[in-house]
Parts: structure tokens; sequence; C-alpha cells
């Protein structure tokens, strides 16, 4: 029994530094973290989230979407850069998710990371159409459909602005339409607005050969 204070001390020294390093020391080091002024475009940076978008978060976080894929712009890989694959245009750093209420930094990448594929894939009729059949624009793609996320239904008078052009199997019967209900809009918005190709100070951006 004598030797109860010094395990119960023990235990609590190895709580203690295991708070401290985890917890406590990340949050003083990135807790002074403040957004930077916009030097092209005013602001600052990083952007802020429109409603839409936040509302599209929500969508990402309830569908597992971080189950296979990441947000971060890794500084370097097994065998090439994430910036060489043309995933971003430099590293991500601890700045870019100021704005973010969860960080989806994520640890898998069975599909391709996201952090600016609203640069990449700037068309919101392509994501519509990959989350509604992602093979049918992406070939051999595991990715699963996300069909629940859209409305068939009958056309009335003329169709809807916001039909998908869907060919093949895809297309519905005729006489009916497939659209996206709010949340497949607000999660295409979220993806549109992930962009890191704005320069912050301890991430310049090069342009020509000169970091911006």
């Amino acid at each position: 029994m004598h030797r109860l204070p010094t395990l119960l001390s023990g235990i609590f020294l190895v709580f203690l530094t295991s708070w401290l390093g985890l917890v406590a020391y990340p949050s003083l080091q990135l807790g002074r973290l403040t957004p930077v002024a916009d030097a092209d475009n005013g602001g600052s940076l990083p952007p802020t989230y429109g409603g839409q978008a936040i509302a599209g978060q929500r969508i990402y976080a309830t569908e597992g979407c971080i189950s296979c894929h990441s947000q971060q712009v890794r500084q370097t890989s097994i065998t090439t850069s994430d910036v060489d694959r043309g995933w971003g245009v430099r590293p991500s750093v601890a700045r870019d998710y100021l704005r973010d209420s969860t960080a989806f930094l994520g640890s898998r990448r069975l599909g391709q990371d996201l952090s600016n594929v609203g640069v990449r894939r700037p068309d919101a009729k392509w994501h519509f159409i990959h989350l509604y059949h992602p093979s049918a624009v992406c070939e051999g793609s595991l990715m699963p459909c996300f069909s629940d996320l859209f409305l068939v239904r009958k056309i009335q008078g003329q169709k809807s602005d916001d039909a998908l052009n869907l060919t093949g199997e895809d297309a519905p019967k005729d006489g009916y339409e497939v659209i996206p209900t709010a949340d497949a809009k607000n999660l295409v918005a979220y993806l549109l607005s992930l962009r890191h190709d704005y320069p912050l100070p301890e991430a310049p951006v090069k342009k020509n050969g000169a970091a911006k």
C-alpha cells in the first residue's frame, strides 16, 4: 500500500505530460494565429465561408466524406509532393483552417485531396454529376453514388435549369428529370469554396519562379 501514492503520482504525471504536449502546447502555439490582410483583393485571409458553404460543410460531415478524402496539401510524400501532383500551389498550413469550426484534415486518400478542389473543378454541374454517379465523369471511380441527394421528378412544363445532363443508363425516363436537392447544392457550394491558392506569410505562392 505504501507504493500507491507513487503509482498514482506516476499516472498523474503521464496524463499531465500528454495533456501538455497534445492540448496545451498546440493550443498556445496555434491560438495566436489570426487572419492576415489580403493585399490583392482586400479583406482578409483565409477567406470566410458563405452561408451556403457552411451548410454544405455539415453535409460533408454527415455523408462521411472525410473517410476517403483529405484536406491538406502535404509537404512531402513517398514518391512525389502534393504540389507536384497538382493538388495545390503550396503546402497547407495551420492558418488555412482558422475559419473552420471543424478542420477535415483526414488521414486516408482513397480519393483525391480536396483542399483545392474548388480551383481544380470550378464547374458546379460537374460536381452534381460526380455526386450522382461518380464513374460517369471519373472512369473507374470507387466513390459511392450519392443519389439520395437528388430528386427524380416529372417535368413541369419545361425542363428545370437545375436538371442534370445525364446520358445512357443514368438518364431518367422520358418526361422526368433529376435535380439536386438543397443538400446537394449546399455540398457543392462547400466543395467550390475549398481553395488554398492564396499566399500566407508562412506559405508563399510561387508565381513565375518568384515567391509571392
